[in-house]
């Protein structure tokens, strides 16, 4: 192989300060050097299993590069285990890295939803690894820093890291997640349209119920509702997407949701699980999901790696 076939630094340069977030230039000191030949290493194979063992973030300025599902992050920051009004769960997955749009997202977030009574702020649960992209286990997402998992039940702050691998979320489904059951809230409505309501968020993903019972329950401005989106499972969390930052070039950000508030979709779910359609006796089999190869991922993420 040849060195300058994986590293092309003016290339790299540009791509990276594209997704600082704004146009300004960086500082020398925060450009990302020249590494010595021996530093290149060209991964093939599952992607995963590079990503899954970083446990650092790569020594670049901060980028989410590539689309949610296929990507990978360069200068990741750690979400703080502890806040005043969050807590990191499973601390043990290091998985609570991400750009620092994402960090300041949830941080906002937290503090609005501990004015509260019901709750001190929230449970915080994946994000992504620390350089991103595919992970060991779970998500098909998370791999750009910009995917957070936000626990549904009201937060109690100040549990000791053997509490946070030990304590069960609690699940807010009824009847397959057609209904929300009789632990949903004010609490969780108002956690979920506090994040829809952040400019920096692209779309919620919660189960079907949720959705509905929260298009019978809002009484007030209904805007936010159309980033919430129904999806499978999400009974004990609520998956929040953030767009991608201003001037990031090189991150791909997944089309807007269709217009409208999208309950009469939600209530379409929610009939297709209490009355499932028959199978299609035509319909070709389900083909099985391929594991990444780094080959798949874009040509920087090896540069990530490699940092």
């Amino acid at each position: 192989m040849t060195f300058l076939k994986f590293w092309a630094p003016l290339a790299l340069v540009a791509a990276l300060a594209g997704c600082s977030g704004g146009s300004r230039s960086l500082p020398a000191s925060a450009l990302p050097t020249m590494p010595s030949q021996g530093d290149i290493v060209t991964r093939n194979g599952m992607a995963k299993t590079f990503f899954g063992a970083a446990t650092g973030p790569a020594a670049l300025p901060p980028a989410p590069i590539g689309s949610y599902a296929k990507g990978c992050l360069a200068g990741g920051t750690q979400l703080a285990e502890t806040g005043a009004t969050w807590q990191a769960m499973r601390l043990s997955r290091n998985r609570n890295w991400a750009h620092p749009q994402t960090v300041d997202f949830i941080e906002d977030l937290s503090r609005s939803i501990a004015r509260l009574p019901e709750t001190e702020g929230i449970y915080v649960g994946d994000l992504s690894q620390p350089k991103g992209g595919p992970m060991l286990t779970g998500h098909r997402s998370h791999q750009i820093g910009m995917d957070a998992d936000i626990w549904l039940m009201p937060a109690r702050i100040g549990l000791d890291r053997a509490e946070r691998e030990r304590i069960s979320a609690v699940s807010y489904r009824r009847d397959r997640g057609a209904f929300v059951n009789e632990k949903w809230s004010r609490v969780q409505h108002e956690l979920v349209k506090a994040a829809a309501n952040d400019p920096r968020l692209a779309r919620i993903f919660i189960f079907p119920g949720a959705k509905v019972r929260m298009c019978a329950d809002e009484t007030g401005n209904r805007d936010w509702l159309r980033k919430v989106r129904p999806w499978y499972g999400h009974h004990y969390h609520f998956h929040a997407r953030l767009s991608c930052p201003e001037g990031a070039r090189d991150c791909v950000d997944q089309a807007a949701p269709p217009p409208g508030d999208g309950c009469a979709e939600a209530q379409d779910w929610v009939d297709n699980i209490l009355n499932p359609p028959p199978p299609d006796p035509n319909a070709p089999p389900a083909k099985p999901r391929s594991e990444l190869q780094m080959a798949d991922l874009p040509a920087q993420c090896q540069s990530v790696l490699a940092r």
